[in-house]
Order: structure tokens, then sequence, then C-alpha cells
């Protein structure tokens, strides 16, 4: 209800030389504007009523709420995990196949009909039941995703047409300019990105490499949940670079199953396909029937190298060496000052990774571990891991990169890289320390293409070139391109 006195030169009056009131009826049209619908002139004292009632229907916010949860709903069921979860599939059958091939021609040159021959039969029985395992699952999920699409495209039109139905409401035409604007920013993303693809390194890493020049990283090449689907949070993964005759193709999986901090087994897959479709054979090799205690693991910065487990100790500040043969542990202690139990982490601006003290990694030469001490004012320490039974520390260097500004690292060919944390779809390496030049560099530049915001363990594997990343309960492969 508005209210005002009444001015027009001298002022109005009606019979009698009273004051005129006017109330006035009008159609409030929204976002555009308001015109007269009635006017209605009254006798009274004082003061002017204007009136104004809305003839037009409502704004339909709970229809829009509604179009808006729908939409981040079909989001949400279309995503590039479900894409890369085929091809992962697809790929492990890519290399199973040829294997499958291979081990029934060798059946047929060299079965001698007795003990050997039906051995190795029992073997191909078993490659073919995990491969029919894939194949099922790979048909089920195509028809899955097949019923989401008609699904989704349903869905989608259903959203255009009451879009369209909201859009009438629009009269300042905000939508129209919003969709043009968006039109417009996406021309300039993709001319900007047309003549600039991928940042590259301004130079390359310094020291040898068999393979060249550490150039890029391109995938991820691999992303499944695996056997327990956002079960872990924590954990890693990954391939032996020095495994034992007939285990060259075997992959291994380490979740921290407790407090996700500690963990007392490392669970092995024969294949690839073996780990995407959940077959462990043969299944978990125990350090210890309690969770956590001594020379148990702790934090998610793991690795295998030469049937052997690597990890930082429970509640020490210290490097275990589990024996997956022989289920025996020995250790080795850090430096003094050496910080643990949580207190040299990764980090980024956000938060910081618990219990990544102690960060295991392998390349072409062995065993790193990177940690921090107090004694470096809590930048990056990288020493050699000793192998053989008992390990032991070997050289050992010191970086001037603070390890709170890494979220994490790896080595490969004798240099180390650090990892910082740019959005929840982006990873960069930004750093390199050259174990055999002591040259640093914080200008590497190169991104990771992330499946989820944050991840927990990272490490590069020698057999093939890739790097074996660990993210929020997904496990997920990336090639490293050399040159």
């Amino acid at each position: 209800m508005g209210r005002g006195e009444e001015r027009d030169g001298e002022g109005r009056e009606g019979e009698g030389g009273q004051p005129l009131s006017v109330r006035t009826e009008s159609d409030n049209h929204g976002a555009g504007g308001v015109g007269l619908a009635g006017l209605e002139v009254v006798s009274s004292p004082g003061d002017c009523f204007c009136e104004l009632t809305n003839s037009e229907e409502p704004f339909p916010h709970g229809k829009l709420s509604s179009v808006e949860e729908r939409a981040t709903q079909c989001n949400n069921d279309i995503s590039p995990k479900k894409t890369l979860e085929l091809e992962s599939m697809l790929l492990g059958l890519e290399r199973r196949l040829p294997q499958l091939e291979a081990d029934v021609l060798q059946l047929e040159r060299e079965d001698d009909g007795d003990l050997y021959g039906s051995i190795s039969l029992h073997i191909i029985e078993n490659e073919l039941t995990e491969i029919l395992q894939v194949i099922s699952k790979l048909n089920s999920t195509t028809l899955g995703h097949q019923r989401l699409i008609t699904t989704t495209t349903e869905q989608l039109q259903n959203l255009r047409e009451e879009m369209q139905q909201i859009e009438v409401y629009d009269s300042m035409k905000v939508v129209t300019t919003q969709k043009a604007n968006i039109r417009l920013k996406r021309d300039l993303e993709q001319c900007k990105n047309g003549h600039h693809p991928t940042t590259q390194p301004t130079q390359p890493a310094h020291g040898f490499c068999p393979h060249g020049n550490f150039l890029n990283v391109t995938g991820p090449r691999i992303s499944t949940a695996g056997e327990y689907p956002g079960s872990y949070k924590f954990g890693a993964w990954g391939r032996d670079p020095k495994p034992a005759a007939g285990k060259e193709n075997w992959y291994w999986l380490v979740l921290l199953t407790a407090s996700n901090i500690y963990g007392n087994y490392v669970r092995l897959y024969s294949s690839l396909s073996s780990l995407i479709v959940g077959v462990s054979v043969p299944g978990n090799v125990q350090i210890h029937t309690s969770n956590p205690t001594t020379n148990t693991i702790q934090g998610p910065n793991v690795v295998l190298y030469g049937e052997a487990l690597y990890y930082g100790c429970y509640n020490r500040y210290a490097v275990c060496r589990f024996n997956l043969t022989t289920k025996s542990v020995t250790s080795v202690e850090l430096p003094s000052g050496t910080k643990f139990n949580s207190v040299g982490n990764y980090c980024h601006l956000d938060a910081c990774y618990g219990y990544t003290d102690l960060d295991l990694a392998t390349d072409e030469s062995g065993v790193w571990v990177i940690y921090t001490t107090s004694q470096n004012f809590g930048n990056l320490v990288v020493s050699r891991v000793g192998g053989g039974e008992q390990p032991t520390l070997n050289q050992t260097w010191s970086t001037s990169l603070y390890k709170r500004a890494a979220t994490n690292s790896f080595v490969a060919c004798g240099v180390l890289y650090a990892t910082r944390y740019v959005s929840k779809d982006v990873e960069e390496i930004f750093y390199s320390f050259d174990m055999a030049t002591g040259v640093e560099r914080f200008d590497v530049a190169v991104q990771i293409q992330k499946m989820s915001a944050n991840i927990q363990s990272l490490n590069y594997s020698p057999v093939d070139q890739m790097l074996y990343v660990y993210s929020d309960s997904q496990m997920v492969s990336y090639k490293v391109l050399f040159g």
C-alpha cells in the first residue's frame, strides 16, 4: 500500500471543497514493469491511496527449482567416469585375449598328455573364466548405459519444454542475454585453446633418462572403482617394477581399512581385467592380523618392488619392508628430526592430506623415500632406499621446496617431481629436482586431468611409464610421455 500527498498545481477538490482520494488497480507484470488496470476516484479527506493488484500468474519458483534439481541429476548420471569404465574393461580384454591365445598355442606345442598338460589346461580354463566375467560385466554395463541414455534423452527434452514455458515470464530478456554470454564465452575458450592446446615445459628436465626427456602426461587411461567401489577413500595401487617370474602382469592394491590411516595387507590381482572386475588371485597377503599394530602400514604412499612392500611404519619415522614370500618385516629408521604421525603432510590451500609424512616411490633404479625434517625447515628431502632383505638409507638430497606447498610427488628416471592442486579438475606437476645434477625447476607446468578432486597417492611405474593414482576411492592411471 503506497501513501503520499496529492499535489497538482493548486490541488484538486471534489464537491464541497473536499480533497479527492484516488484508488487505482494495476497490473504487475513481474520483471516487465507495472501497468494501470483501473482507476477509482472516491471522495475522502486527506491522503492518496494506491492499491496495486497483480492480475498475472505468479512466477513458478517451485517449477524452476525442480528443473534445476533434475538437470543436476542428469549431470551426475552422465559423467566421464562411465565412459572410462567401459574403456578400462575393453583395454583389459585387449590385453588378455592375446595372452590367452599364446597360452593355447604353447599348450598345443608342448602338451605331454600328462601332468604338465593338465596343469596348463587348468590355467587356461581360469583365464577363460576371468575373460568371460569381464565380457559379462561389459555387456551388462553397456546395456545399463543404453538405458541411461534413453532415459536421459527423454528427461532433457522435458526439461527443454519446461524451460521454454518458464521463459515466458522473462520480459526483461535476462535468459536470452545469458545464453548469448555463454555462447560468447564458449567461442572465446575454443579460440584460446585452439591457439594454446597444452602448456609445455619451458625446457626439458636435466639428467639422463633411457626414455628421453619428460614431456607430458596424457589420460586418464584407466579409471575403475574395482572390487570395493566407494568403500575406502585412501589407498594405493600399481605394478611391481621387479616382479617374480610369471607375475609380470600382476597388479597390487593396498587399502587403508582402519580410520583411512592404517592398513595390514596387500591384495594381488593376476591381471588388469581381474582388478577391474574384482577377482583377486591369490587374494590378500597379510602383514599382521591386527590393524594397526607394530610394523603395519601407516599412510597411503606405499609401493611394491621386488616382491616386497615398502611403506611408512606404524607410529615410527621409519620405512618398513614386507617380504611377500617369507611374510617377514624389516625396517630402517629415517634421520632424527623426521616429521611423522601426520605432522609433515602434503597440503593445498584448503586442507592437508593426513598421514602423508613418508612417501615411497619407485623408478628405473629402485626405491626412494620422500619426507621432511626439522633440520631442513619443512622442505622436501629424498633418500635412496637400498635393496636387500634389510633396507638401508643410501644417498640423501635436500631440496628448497616446502612440502606443504605440494600435494604429492613421484620419481622418474632419477628426477623428483612434485604436484600442486589447481582445481577440482586439474593437478599440476610444477616442480622437479634432478638428483644427478642438483638442478631444481619450478616451471615444469604439466597438467593432470583428474577424475576426482583429491589425489591420495601417486606413483610412477618404470614397467610401462605410467602414473598410478588413487583418487577418492578410484584407481586411475596416466601415460607419461618422454621424447
